[in-house]
């Protein structure tokens, strides 16, 4: 069946309404399951950690990680709210993420259905454009924070990144009414606003909103008069206000922090076969550059890519994290085109529906997270990559909330989100003057070579109360006389409870149980 299109021309309804619909929803409930499941990987544990902290003290958590009052990039609007969610209705943390993730998809969704009716009112469209996004990746599988791939959004749904592109897609929808329609002061400053929100809940994506939004201004047809820019800077204006004035955290320091380009240089590796697909999206770009020159998407992935070239040139890897401001208009310019008039578009449909089929393929594992890996089809289940175990087992221990933990790096990123802390932070932390040497106080505790007079002094130096291992780890043994074998959990891991100086075990209070409620 084909759908009628200006001029009687016709392309083809092979993916809308009667097979992009369907298919979006198939992979909505999807999504909606996975929530349930909520698998950990990543920084959930970071995310659960924040949480814990602002449920136990909204207006001085102290580092979310470790037993320091410093302030935390992760203390933003959208997780305040959450934390004060959990501290006022006694929900656990893990529920309210479960509802953070409802809230992001939901946004997500009704955002890229907003912004792409600014565009096109034509039915389909809308459904078509949540494909792309979710599907027009590469034939290899790509996960990270901030980048709606299916497998990496089904990993990522409860993050504040999710929130932060949901807010994205309506504040640019926004922005092209408020152009378009000479909106008054009050509009642009209630954007001034939201643009903050962004930038403080999740500080990447608030940069591909910032790139995105400087796109709708430059593309905005009539182009905007002196009164409205006027207007323009003045939300500007505001949202750095409200930037400047977050308690929180200082966002500006963020702008000079280092060790950040070695993590990131993954995102210029395998390009072709992370993000290959996008390029039917980058075809169709270039066919409206030629139709306008101040197309915005055109302008949105002009930009995007120039800053992620020029972070692979300059070695600003970080910068990397900016990809989805080409990514996305790609990707949605994709799903416009299939609409436009002639036999090219036809032809062109054929190929987004064959490069779809082949991204939701790539993106099969994601069915593993739903379904137990058994029962899935070998090649699916090749694809399924499991998620952590977590620590609940601690619940069943007398580790309490605010107790400090000694661990290695890989469980120092799940144990926060109970209510403990670690000696060291798990993920880095620009904002910990002692981040370096609390490091080194972990790996001086756990190397073969260290005396044991050192390792109590470790112990003793950070106030541990607890030590978390895998049979060899090193670090103390299980018989030492400071140290009581209390639990053994997923893989061997053994809890072991610090023995005080006298002998007796040290006291604490608030148990993990009661405030992970997972």
């Amino acid at each position: 069946m084909r759908v009628a299109t200006k001029g009687g021309i016709r392309a083809p309804r092979a993916l809308v309404p009667h097979a992009a619909v369907p298919l979006l929803l198939v992979l909505l409930v999807l999504l909606l399951l996975v929530i349930v499941r909520l698998p950990w990987a990543g920084d959930l544990g970071i995310h659960a950690a924040t949480i814990e902290r602002l449920r136990n003290d909204p207006l001085h958590p102290g580092n979310p990680l470790v037993d320091a009052d410093t302030p935390s990039p992760y203390y933003s609007p959208w997780t305040l709210l959450l934390g004060c969610l959990a501290k006022a209705t006694g929900l656990g943390t893990f529920l309210v993420l479960r509802v953070a993730a409802l809230a992001g998809l939901a946004l997500l969704v009704t955002g890229v259905g907003y912004f792409v009716r600014s565009f096109s009112a034509r039915r389909g469209v809308t459904p078509l454009a949540l494909l792309c996004l979710l599907l027009l990746w590469g034939p290899a599988l790509f996960n990270w924070s901030g980048f709606l791939g299916l497998n990496s959004l089904a990993l990522t749904v409860s993050y504040p990144s999710t929130f932060a592109l949901g807010v994205s897609f309506h504040f640019w929808a926004l922005l092209r009414k408020a152009l378009r329609s000479a909106a008054g002061w009050r509009v642009f400053a209630g954007l001034g606003v939201l643009w903050a929100v962004t930038l403080l809940s999740h500080q990447f994506t608030g940069v591909v909103a910032s790139v995105g939004a400087l796109a709708m201004v430059l593309g905005a047809r009539p182009w905007p008069g002196r009164a409205v820019l006027l207007r323009v800077a003045g939300g500007l204006a505001l949202g750095l206000a409200v930037l400047v004035a977050w308690p929180y955290y200082s966002f500006f320091d963020l702008l000079g922090v280092g060790g950040l380009e070695e993590i990131h240089r993954s995102l210029y590796r395998n390009l072709l076969p992370h993000f290959g697909l996008a390029l039917l999206g980058v075809a169709a770009l270039a066919v409206r550059w030629r139709r306008d020159r101040r197309d915005p998407l055109v302008i949105f992935f002009a930009l995007g890519a120039a800053m992620f070239a020029a972070g692979g040139l300059t070695g600003h890897y970080s910068w990397g994290r900016v990809l989805p401001a080409a990514l996305i208009p790609a990707q949605v310019a994709a799903a416009l085109e299939v609409f436009e008039t002639g036999a090219v578009r036809r032809a062109f449909a054929a190929l987004l529906a064959a490069a779809l089929l082949l991204g939701a393929w790539t993106q099969a594992g994601t069915l593993g997270y739903v379904v137990p890996r058994g029962v899935l089809p070998g090649p699916v289940a090749a694809k399924y990559r499991p998620p952590w175990a977590g620590y609940d087992w601690l619940a069943s221990s007398r580790v309490r909330y605010g107790d400090v933990v000694m661990a290695k790096t890989f469980p120092s990123r799940q144990i926060p989100a109970y209510g403990p802390y670690t000696v060291a932070p798990g993920y880095p932390d620009f904002f910990l003057p002692d981040e370096g040497e609390r490091g080194e106080a972990v790996r001086e505790y756990f190397a073969p070579g260290t005396a044991r007079a050192e390792r109590v002094a470790v112990l003793r130096r950070y106030g541990v109360r607890w030590v978390v291992a895998y049979p060899g780890d090193g670090g103390l043994r299980g018989g030492d006389p400071a140290l009581r074998e209390v639990g053994v959990g997923p893989k061997g891991q053994v809890l072991y409870e610090v023995r005080s100086q006298n002998g007796g075990s040290p006291a604490s209070a608030g148990s993990v149980g009661a405030m992970s409620g997972g």
